[in-house]
């Protein structure tokens, strides 16, 4: 049961009767007592009608019901594309005479200019230094000033730090620009995912959270195909074109994002109980489900925030580590976390082996974009795979057990004699783009389900910020290391490096199994109970809950009384 507040600030509800009887001694006139029963009756009873809803609701009717949120959805989600861009480009540039002659210094024993090592992890890393700034801020802003707001002045960041690197007359002008651009990236890796779970029911969320990893592809895919046609350029512009495509994004995602509506949830938990109906109503077409109600809809998401606001006080990233939310927030981190410990670095090197294997470095790249554009397949196959009713926990351990094995296959191709060594390199290569879809098909993208549902909706973004900046910490790490298990000059474990991987991703395994729930068909109000119950992880999808037999802070109810009252009057 979940913790009582004083009689003075809140009023308890008992929901199982689903008459709206308050518990405990009230000290109120008579008719400002009815008025008050009567508002929580009223609340309780729609947001169960609700709640049965979306619980009801196929994929289809949620499709013909929110085709305007799965647009304003896939607009937002888009700004993620910027990001996969520019990772792309940086790390390719290297690889690019103009750019080292332009910002490298000149190497006696290559007889060429190269770009210090040093500054290349610098710049490397310095777009994962500014994003763990923005991902901080975001938590704090995002929930002050609104998601809509913080996403255009983000998007207009971006277009002002763009002209640094179009104009860089040296790598500490570079490095400068990857780290200012880094902040309102690391807004965009959490505020799209965020966004995309709040404007959408139950039975669509798995598919709009998800998308985001499409968004990603498809910035390195279209990244990796602008780097494939400046390969025959001689001149500064095979980096410059490059760079100037970075302002194609930004005016039209800020004229789509100023139309947005605003996440209803965060409209409700601010209060504004109107505007949250008037965001809803621009998120649906009414004309396609006659049965739905926008006021049952509000009614739902207020109660969720009440019974929020017992479960768990206060909005601070200190909060995300107290009672239930501790748990919540370690899943979610690890969640991420488990993206960058089952391999992923090391399957970023399928052109370093195809390479060595004989390849031509202009086929390498086309392998490259072909590996971004499985990446993107990958995310229609595990929407099939959703679509046939496999669960995000699912997906997400025996997608881990298939990278597992593909892993240790990996490692043992280093047995393979040194006559057949051309062979084993291709096998390598061939290997890790199998591996690559199938991360995409499981880990890679459901991934980003899992946290945008299993973080609180007071906590979310801070969770969800907590989580991927772990997530950088981890890619940090395994960003440095895998080249010194693969580089002949350092440890050169070649192959043996997948067995290194194939240990964490089995660590990875066992942590899933115990510690990862189920969170497909639930609202996130019974989310919010089954972690209060401390229900275990493997137990979630058979568990049953009934958020309107449990005790919520009336207080919350009431605060918003007379907006729900205007709302009903409006509708």
């Amino acid at each position: 049961m979940a913790r009582a507040d004083s009689f003075e600030h809140a009023q308890h509800v008992n929901r199982g009767d689903m008459n709206g009887s308050i518990d405990g001694p009230l000290h109120f006139p008579a008719d400002e007592e009815l008025r008050k029963t009567d508002t929580m009756k009223d609340t309780i009873i729609n947001a169960k009608n609700a709640t049965d809803k979306e619980h009801n609701m196929t994929l289809m009717q949620g499709v013909r019901l929110y085709p305007k949120a799965i647009a304003w959805s896939i607009i937002i989600s888009t700004c993620i594309a910027m990001e996969g861009y520019d990772v792309c480009l940086i790390n390719n540039f290297y690889a690019f005479p103009q750019f080292n002659q332009k910002y490298g210094v000149y190497d006696a024993v290559s007889d060429s200019y190269q770009v210090p090592a040093r500054w290349q992890a610098g710049l490397s890393n310095g777009a994962n230094v500014g994003e763990m700034i923005g991902l901080m801020l975001n938590g704090w802003v995002s929930e002050r000033f609104g998601y809509r707001y913080t996403m255009i002045v983000c998007l207009m960041c971006v277009a002002g730090f763009t002209a640094i690197f179009f104009t860089a007359q040296n790598v500490q002008a570079l490095l400068a620009a990857e780290i200012l651009c880094g902040i309102p990236w690391g807004v965009f890796q959490t505020l799209t995912i965020t966004y995309a779970s709040e404007v959408c029911p139950v039975a669509l969320r798995g598919y709009l959270t998800t998308y985001v990893n499409f968004c990603w592809g498809l910035g390195q895919l279209i990244g990796i195909g602008v780097i494939r046609s400046m390969v025959n350029r001689t001149d500064e512009w095979a980096y410059r074109i490059p760079y100037a495509l970075q302002w194609m994004w930004p005016p039209f995602l800020i004229v789509g994002i100023f139309f947005a509506p605003e996440s209803p949830w965060w409209l409700v938990r601010t209060g504004k109980l109107e505007q949250a109906k008037k965001a809803l109503l621009r998120l649906t077409s009414l004309n396609r489900e006659t049965d739905f109600d926008a006021d049952e809809t509000i009614s739902m998401m207020v109660h969720t925030t009440a019974l929020e606001n017992n479960i768990t006080q206060g909005s601070s990233y200190l909060d995300c580590f107290k009672g239930t939310d501790l748990r919540r927030t370690e899943v979610v981190c690890m969640c991420w976390a488990i993206q960058n410990l089952s391999g992923n670095a090391f399957s970023n090197y399928s052109t370093y082996f195809l390479t060595n294997a004989g390849v031509s470095t202009s086929n390498s790249y086309n392998f490259a974009m072909g590996q971004y554009a499985i990446n993107m397949v990958g995310v229609f196959g595990a929407w099939a795979l959703m679509s046939y009713g496999i669960g995000r926990r699912t997906l997400y351990f025996w997608g881990l057990c298939g990278l597992c094995t593909i892993l240790f296959v990996m490692g043992f191709l280093g047995l393979v004699p040194a006559a057949h060594k051309d062979e084993g390199g291709l096998a390598t290569g061939s290997l890790m783009i199998v591996w690559a879809l199938l991360y995409q098909l499981t880990v890679g993208t459901v991934c980003y389900s899992l946290v945008a549902e299993l973080s609180t909706r007071r906590l979310a973004l801070k969770t969800v910020v907590l989580g991927r900046n772990l997530y950088i910490i981890v890619g940090i790490i395994t960003s440095v290391l895998t080249p010194y298990m693969l580089n002949p000059t350092a440890w050169n474990w070649g192959n043996y490096t997948g067995f290194f991987w194939a240990g964490l991703c089995f660590i990875s395994i066992v942590y899933t199994y115990f510690r990862v729930p189920e969170p497909r068909g639930r609202t996130f109000a019974e989310l919010d109970l089954l972690f209060e119950k401390k229900v275990s992880a493997r137990r979630f999808a058979q568990t049953e809950v009934d958020v309107f037999n449990e005790t919520v802070d009336g207080s919350v109810i009431n605060r918003h009384k007379g907006s729900l009252a205007g709302v009903k009057q409006h509708a």
